[in-house]
């Protein structure tokens, strides 16, 4: 798999006892009970990111095994089973046991592949999430599930029900938000919990370019097969561009702060993608987003061709400042204070599953960022309400809302809450006229 961002080496713990992503190191006896040492592995969600996931999890070096697959769609999982076990990758195949009647297809497939295995992928759209995770939960298996974790309030609060269940039973869970995994971000934080930059005083976070792909409309298709093969211009299944991506760099100053932001105020809209094929969401958010100790973070997303991207985290401290993708802090007279080498450092996303597939087979319990995913996850979502509104939404209004964007079955002819008008377009949010969304 190509790098698309940083590359990591392996490490353990940052953050002992920590609010922000704290692993937790104990022997567990309530672990499930393996036949030998196969580690068995359910993936549910056969797109990009679950093709990516599943290869990842089994070029560990634990004895992992792939026995089931679902996704919602047959095109999906083929296409992902296709590649897995095409001859790119001729040295996972003896790890690949999935036959036919272990592919599941359809909005109840992952009820038919959780029980077949201890660990579970979860890599839909994560409108998905909440759902997927409460079952695997319920289920008692470890977990690796992508960023974001929910798209609203209430999908962030069944996840966080799920997590204080998955701690209970001593069940490891990662979050994609791979750069509390990174050797530059975890040496970078060291230096700042040792004082290096002094009190932080305000940080940036951007995540400017040029946006994502489209699946125009084919004859035939439901309003709920459209708006799932588009998935990111829908905020049911994404939760806006602001939530699906920049989640990443608003989790960062989050863990820098050790804490999460109690309200938020911006600005957002559409000002180029403005047609049929992009749903509902915004193509820019600018939002302040204010730590109860008064910080700012200044906070920054935009899908605009043609414009300068940043991809990017800024803290900036009374001693220093932190530069994190260039993992370098200076002083205010520019000297250099600590800079990282990552030349030789692995990539991000295999560390992920090589520690939490290491826990596993150790018999240990290290791992419970569930919480942190959904805090990060509200967060973003905050922003995006702030956004949508053009009001100051603060923390508790906005988790306590019990706004819930699903629809409300899951099936090809369901009736969608959202849908186009007569001229294929769909209702967008008005700053100043929108209400709490």
């Amino acid at each position: 798999m190509s790098q698309t961002r940083r590359d990591f080496v392996k490490s353990t713990s940052l953050i002992t006892g920590s609010l922000i992503a704290a692993p937790f190191l104990s022997e567990a006896s309530m672990f499930n009970s393996l036949v030998d040492d196969t580690i068995k592995v359910a993936l549910i969600g056969c797109g990009g990111r679950g093709t990516g996931a599943a290869i990842q999890a089994l070029s560990t070096k634990q004895n992992v095994k792939l026995v089931a697959m679902a996704d919602a769609f047959q095109d999906r999982l083929d296409n992902c089973y296709k590649e897995i076990t095409g001859d790119d990758f001729e040295n996972l195949k003896s790890k690949i046991d999935v036959p036919a009647d272990r592919r599941f297809v359809g909005f109840d497939a992952y009820l038919k592949a959780i029980p077949l295995a201890d660990v579970v992928i979860l890599t839909t759209p994560p409108g998905f999430r909440p759902l997927h995770f409460e079952a695997a939960v319920n289920a008692g298996k470890h977990i690796f599930m992508e960023k974001p974790v929910a798209t609203d309030p209430a999908g962030v609060q069944r996840v966080l029900a799920a997590a204080e269940k998955a701690k209970a039973k001593k069940l490891n869970v990662v979050v994609g938000l791979q750069r509390h995994y990174q050797t530059s971000y975890r040496e970078l934080m060291k230096r700042l919990q040792d004082g290096m930059v002094g009190d932080i005083v305000s940080a940036s976070a951007w995540w400017n370019n040029d946006g994502v792909w489209v699946n125009p409309r084919k004859a035939g298709q439901t309003e709920m097969e459209y708006q799932m093969r588009n998935w990111y211009y829908f905020n049911w299944l994404c939760g806006d561009h602001i939530t699906e991506q920049h989640i990443h760099n608003i989790d960062v100053i989050n863990w820098v702060k050790n804490s999460y932001p109690v309200k938020a105020r911006g600005t957002g809209g559409r000002e180029v993608r403005k047609g049929k094929d992009y749903g509902e969401i915004f193509d820019h958010h600018i939002v302040e987003f204010e730590y109860a100790d008064g910080t700012i973070l200044n906070s920054q997303c935009r899908h605009i061709k043609g414009t300068w991207a940043k991809v990017d985290e800024l803290v900036v401290g009374t001693k220093g400042k932190i530069m994190f993708d260039a993992g370098h802090i200076t002083d205010y007279k520019g000297n250099t204070l600590f800079k990282h080498n990552g030349s030789k450092d692995p990539n991000p996303y295999q560390v992920e599953h090589d520690e939490l597939f290491e826990a596993i087979a150790k018999g240990q319990y290290k791992f419970a960022d569930a919480e942190n995913g959904a805090k990060s996850t509200m967060t973003s979502i905050l922003g995006r309400m702030a956004t949508y509104s053009g009001q100051v939404i603060t923390w508790d209004k906005a988790i306590n809302s019990g706004l819930d964007l699903a629809p409300k079955t899951f099936a090809w002819d369901a009736d969608m809450p959202l849908k186009p008008d007569a001229n294929g377009l769909y209702p967008v949010a008005i700053p100043g006229k929108t209400k709490f969304v």
